[in-house]
This record gives C-alpha cells, sequence and structure tokens, in this order.
C-alpha cells in the first residue's frame, strides 16, 4: 500500500497504537518489534479489542481474508514515513535539536521561550528515538505554528535517519562529546553522527543553524551552512553573547543582543547549563520574541525528570542529575560541583554506561578528579567504578547504598547525585 493511501486511512483512524494494551476503539495497530518481543504475534488481539486496522509486517500474521490487516515490508519504517507525510501537511517552522548532553534541558528551554508568543509542538519528555520521533509528529495539529523536535543518536546514521523524517528547516546541536562510544566507535564518531543534521540542513540552501560560535567540533563541520551564532566570548558576529554572574547554587547569568544587558536568575544548577540558556535566547529573538519575554521564560523554567534539580530534603540538600551520564557531562557536573560556594558537599556517583573500550580509562579520570576536588565524602557505585584505584568507597550496587543510608543517614550534606539512568541513582532521594 503507498503511503499516500494509508494515510487516508489514517485521518480517518487518526490514531496509532503500539501498546496492544492500549487499543482505543477505531484506532490503528502497528506491529513494532523489539529485543524481546513482536508486535505482529498480538495483531489479532488488537483488533479484538477495538483497533479498526492492524499494520503487520510478516505474512503469518496477516489474514489475507480480514481487510482489517495491511501488510507492509517493515512496520518502523511505515511508522516514519507516515509520520513524514503527516509532517508535510503542516507549513510551519520545524526545529531540529540533537547532542551529547543538554538537548532535552535545550528542547525544554527553546520551547518555553517559544510559547511566549506561538503555539509549539514539542518533545515530550525524552522521545527521542525512531519510535519516540514519529510519535510527536503525529501530535501535529491546525493550532501548532512552530514544532521543536529532539533527536537522539547511539549508533552512526540513527540522526541521519531521524532528521529525513523531521524534515527541519532550522537546527541545533547543543555540543559533542564522550558517550555511546560502545555504539559509535570513537570521539570522531559521536561527532559525524551528530553532524548527520548539518548534512542534512546543507540541502537546503534557506535552513538555518544555531551554533555555539565558541565550540571548535561544531564549528569544524559547519562550512556552507547559514550560521547564526551564541556564545560566552566577544567573538565577531554573535547574535548573544552571555556569562555567569554566578552559580550559588543556581545558574544565575546575563544576556545581550547587542543592544542591552539582562539578568537571569534560574532554577538550574549548572554553569554549563548557560549555553542551553543561550541558545533558546537566540531562537528566542530569531522568530520574534522580545527581550523581556525570553527572561521571563528562562527565570520560570524548572527543570524536571532528575536533570539539573535542587531538592530540599529533611536532612540535606540534593542536586539530582540521575537521568543519565557520560564522561563529558560528569566532568562537567563535578567541575560545577567543586566550584559551587557551598558546604559540606558528598557526592554519589553510578557508572558511566556504554563506553566500550574506554570504560575503565573514563571512570578512572572521574577517581583522579576526585582526589583533588576537595569534597568532603563520596560513594562510587557499580561495576565500573569498583575496577578503579582509589580509596573511595564503593558500593556493588544501588540496593548497597539504600543499605548504607538506612545505616548512616547522612546529614546536613549538599550531595551531588549522578550516574547512568541504569544504575537507578534515582531512587535515592526519598531516602536522603
Amino acid at each position: 500500500m503507498e503511503i499516500e493511501a494509508l494515510y487516508e486511512i489514517y485521518r480517518q483512524h487518526p490514531v496509532i497504537t503500539t501498546d496492544s494494551r492500549d487499543c482505543p476503539s477505531g484506532s490503528i495497530f502497528l506491529s513494532l518489534k523489539g529485543e524481546s518481543f513482536d508486535g505482529n504475534k498480538f495483531a489479532a488481539s488488537a483488533l479484538d479489542k477495538g483497533c479498526a486496522f492492524a499494520i503487520v509486517d510478516e505474512k503469518e500474521y496477516a489474514d489475507e481474508s480480514d481487510a482489517r490487516y495491511i501488510l507492509v515490508d517493515d512496520c518502523l519504517a511505515t511508522f516514519k514515513a507516515l509520520a513524514r507525510h503527516h509532517r508535510r501537511q503542516f507549513h510551519i517552522p520545524v526545529i531540529g535539536i540533537t547532542g551529547t548532553n543538554g538537548k532535552t534541558t535545550t528542547k525544554e528551554l527553546v520551547s518555553a521561550v517559544l510559547s511566549e508568543k506561538y503555539n509549539v509542538l514539542f518533545t515530550q519528555g525524552n522521545f527521542n528515538n525512531d519510535v519516540g520521533v514519529p510519535k510527536t509528529l503525529f501530535r501535529l495539529a491546525p493550532e501548532h505554528e512552530i514544532a521543536v523536535v529532539e533527536m537522539g543518536a547511539s549508533h552512526p546514521g540513527d540522526i541521519k535517519t531521524l532528521v529525513e523524517t523531521v524534515e527541519p528547516e532550522y537546527g541545533i546541536i547543543t555540543n559533542v562529546g564522550k558517550a555511546h562510544l560502545q555504539g559509535f566507535g570513537s570521539f570522531e564518531g559521536v561527532v559525524r553522527t551528530k553532524g548527520e543534521l548539518y548534512d542534512y540542513l546543507r540541502r537546503n540552501p534557506e535552513s538555518e543553524v544555531f551554533i555555539d560560535a565558541g565550540n571548535e567540533h561544531l564549528m569544524g563541520i559547519a562550512d556552507g551552512l547559514n550560521l547564526i551564532k551564541y556564545g560566552t566570548e566577544p567573538v565577531e558576529g554573535l547574535r548573544v553573547r552571555g556569562e555567569v554572574v554566578e552559580c550559588a547554587p543556581f545558574l544565575h547569568f546575563r544576556w545581550t543582543d547587542g543592544k542591552d544587558w539582562y539578568d537571569v536568575h534560574t532554577h538550574l544548577i549548572g554553569s554549563y547549563n548557560i549555553y542551553n540558556m543561550l541558545a533558546a535566547a537566540t531562537i528566542g529573538l530569531h522568530f520574534g520574541v522580545t527581550p523581556g519575554a525570553i527572561c521571563h521564560a528562562l527565570s520560570s523554567y524548572e527543570p524536571s525528570n532528575n536533570r539539573s534539580q535542587l531538592t530540599e530534603t529533611e536532612h540535606n540538600h540534593l542536586i539530582v542529575d540521575a537521568y543519565n551520564a557520560n564522561p563529558t557531562s560528569m566532568a562537567a557536573a563535578l567541575r560545577n560541583f567543586r566550584d559551587m560556594q557551598v558546604e559540606p558537599k558528598m557526592a554519589i556517583l553510578g557508572d558511566m554506561r556504554e563506553l566500550g573500550d574506554s570504560s575503565e580509562a573514563e571512570h578512572q579520570k572521574v577517581v583522579d578528579f576526585l582526589a583533588e576536588s576537595g569534597l568532603d565524602n563520596t560513594w562510587l557505585v557499580g561495576e565500573a567504578f569498583a575496577k578503579t584505584k582509589t580509596s573511595l568507597r564503593k558500593f556493588a550496587d544501588i540496593e548497597e547504598v539504600k543499605s548504607a543510608i538506612a545505616e548512616c543517614q547522612p546529614q546536613g550534606y549538599y550531595i551531588l547525585i549522578k550516574g547512568s539512568n541504569g544504575i537507578k541513582l534515582y531512587q535515592l532521594p526519598e531516602r536522603l
């Protein structure tokens, strides 16, 4: 079946479900596959529960006598193609965002700023993979005036596939760093993969890229693009420049559009977040949001999902950044924590996953930095940290940490909690 014909069916039944446990009446069931499941096996059940159609990609699960089955070559490819066709029905600006660190925070800040003037469609949570991105695009509706779509990657080619689904006219790579090295193979592989967004935008001479002018890796792959620059150094051609005033503990910064300076007190922890803030201010200005409205959005934004959050409990102040971790983000978080004018300080750090052959060296770099950081107390959690050479206290897993907290409740600390999501450090705040 051609995409145009399938889209006509979608217009009559504009709800697509990929979960056979959630089958709204009249919806379309799409049979996706994963490492441990095959959605084709649930197509019949989805129809019985109320779906109007079931899209499958294995002939044995399609009853040829039942017109409700739609057989395609590849359900995931069909999902993305159908989402792209839906996106093409809306002639609005679409901004694509990717990067090693900060892409979700930047997406939320950009969306907050643009929402001061527009009805914005933006990625919910971290729905930034080859299933989440199509789901985001299917939420596009006539009332939307601009879209902000986040795209993540863990292997070469991931961004190329996603950007060809999203088809943005504007793009931003927040930064490139050491993450998912097991999938990318090297830091250079990370740069090339994130740069697939730039490669796509080069096809359209009218496309524009928002870029940190001080990032040599990004500037080095940005030839031939229309650049709208921001940064912290007073270089020529900046649309927005900013500087950190203080982090005590929240980021307080100021920025200029080249005419006036604007002061912003944020609810974010970490001086590194100034780049996310400046990106949002730059994009806001480009789309006609006033400086006053930009400042209002940035100062009002409060983080969630365990990203740069400060939580005050009965016993401690917690700096929770437990959603994910890689060498670049870990180093930035530790440098910022070291420089924060608060005391006493404690860190609970979990393993950084998916680093491949670089894992041992990268975890040793962390503990070497910790030896010079002057923190009052540090706990390390996970198999990778267990292999490091350090006298710091080590825990095999989250359960051992919970037991230690129950035995000797830390009191009166500012505690940085950071690690890969799989270490489950997000379970700790309620105990601290």
